[in-house]
């Protein structure tokens, strides 16, 4: 696949995973390890504050004075939450902490938790280290708090942010400026990176917009991909691939981009850049920006399109080959899929196909929530021989919308799915306790460095 996607150094690990375990080479388990590990640290390294839920529980039932900041995605925060907790998602707590805090009455504490440890730590931290005192981070987060025997709240709709106050931006600005100071964030005007995007077509580089997805569609400078800042940190290893790379992160002025960038420098990454002045410098310069969100598409999709045969919703229910196949996640398939249908995940479906279609000349129809998804299985399945392949049109989203039968659960599925990494309260009671353990023994080799 990457070959024909024109990669031309790409190489394979002869005998996979297997052999590296055999010659005794270590491994690791774990998605976001690299960012996951990084908050461990810091809070060995810094005694990040923190306070155990049944802690929490105990001050909710007594009526303490506290404020607790869920750091996680709003849409994260919407499934499930702390009790009567707020969302402020982490790449915003720098610039909303000011407003946030100054009407509370003397002596509230302000709670920060996420659905188990880094992004606790990480919003706690940011908050220490702006001198803001009666601060804890929840420890294990909504885990944690699920793990002590106590009820989450589903629902919630307290997302809104309010636009900060000149107070609390110029507060953010001087905690970002010691930032940069402090762990060596650069900063490049509007004409620097005007030179630098045009480096990109032989560099790798990385524009990164860590506002909300709001402020993202409102206007973003050409080029820049949407991350909110608490995920970027949370999620590093997506966000850079290339380790030895070029990042540049963008916000509406410096204070958000340059606690995003903070983190960068910390975890150990060289060329870390902010826009001076963001969005707003762009268009003072005179430049347009864009908006809503780019129309990305998957690298090969329009020749993949032109490999496939598309059916109708209504088509498929009519006359459903002898075999249709899904392709998205086992969440997904679980959720709702054609009935009938067999799980075959993208990223198997060359290993799956002939247990499911022996015959090339077997009629299949491709399903996935994604029609992307599944036109470029669709291709990939054409390309083995397979002769007769069609597509769901408008993917799940048409059939819903047709009103026509769903099959839901792991039907046809033999044993537990290991596609996914499931989090929080998606994992059962052992597999929560297991991933706990595991994060917080990331932090035990970070025991000398404790100050």
């Amino acid at each position: 696949t990457l070959t024909g996607m024109g990669y031309s150094n790409v190489q394979v690990l002869d005998a996979g995973i297997n052999r590296w375990v055999t010659l005794d080479f270590p491994t690791e388990w774990g998605s976001n390890v690299i960012s996951k590990n990084f908050g461990e640290k810091m809070e060995v390294v810094h005694h990040v504050p923190e306070l155990e839920a049944t802690e929490l529980h105990a001050r909710i039932e007594r009526g303490d004075k506290l404020v607790i900041l869920d750091t996680r995605t709003p849409e994260e925060y919407q499934r499930f939450c702390i009790p009567g907790g707020r969302s402020v998602p982490g790449g915003e707590l720098a610039l909303r902490i000011t407003d946030i805090t100054k009407d509370l009455d003397e002596g509230t504490t302000v709670i920060i938790n996420c659905a188990g440890r880094t992004r606790s730590i990480i919003g706690t931290r940011v908050l220490q280290r702006m001198g803001i005192t009666n601060i804890f981070g929840l420890k294990n987060g909504t885990s944690g708090w699920v793990l002590a025997g106590y009820e989450l709240e589903t629902g919630a709709d307290r997302v809104s942010l309010p636009e900060p106050s000149a107070e609390g931006v110029a507060a953010a600005e001087a905690y970002a400026a010691r930032l940069a100071a402090e762990d060596g964030v650069r900063y490049m005007d509007v004409g620097q990176l005007q030179k630098l995007q045009e480096k990109r077509d032989t560099e790798t580089i990385y524009l990164v917009d860590i506002r909300t997805q709001e402020e993202y569609q409102q206007g973003h400078i050409p080029g820049f991909r949407w991350f909110p800042g608490g995920q970027a940190v949370q999620r590093s290893d997506e966000v850079a691939v290339v380790r030895n790379s070029t990042i540049v992160f963008c916000c509406d002025g410096k204070a958000r981009a340059t606690v995003t960038a903070s983190w960068y420098r910390q975890l150990g990454l060289e060329q870390v850049y902010v826009v001076d002045g963001g969005t707003s410098a762009w268009s003072a310069a005179g430049l347009d920006l864009e908006r809503g969100m780019p129309g990305e598409q998957p690298a090969g999709l329009a020749q993949a399109r032109e490999k496939v045969r598309f059916i109708s919703a209504q088509e498929l229910n009519s006359a459903p080959p002898k075999v249709t196949i899904f392709v998205d996640t086992s969440q997904d398939f679980a959720r709702g899929h054609v009935p009938g249908a067999r799980w075959a995940p993208r990223g198997w479906l060359e290993i799956q196909i002939g247990d499911l279609a022996s015959e090339k000349a077997a009629a299949i129809a491709v399903t996935a929530n994604d029609e992307a998804n599944a036109t470029l299985a669709g291709a990939t399945l054409t390309g083995m021989g397979y002769g007769d392949v069609a597509v769901l049109k408008g993917g799940m989203a048409s059939w819903r919308q047709m009103g026509l039968p769903l099959e839901t659960g792991l039907s046809g599925v033999m044993g537990p799915p290991t596609d996914l990494v499931l989090s929080g309260p998606d994992r059962n009671y052992a597999d929560m306790m297991n991933y706990l353990r595991w994060e917080t023994a990331l932090g035990e080799k970070y025991a000398d460095l404790r100050g």
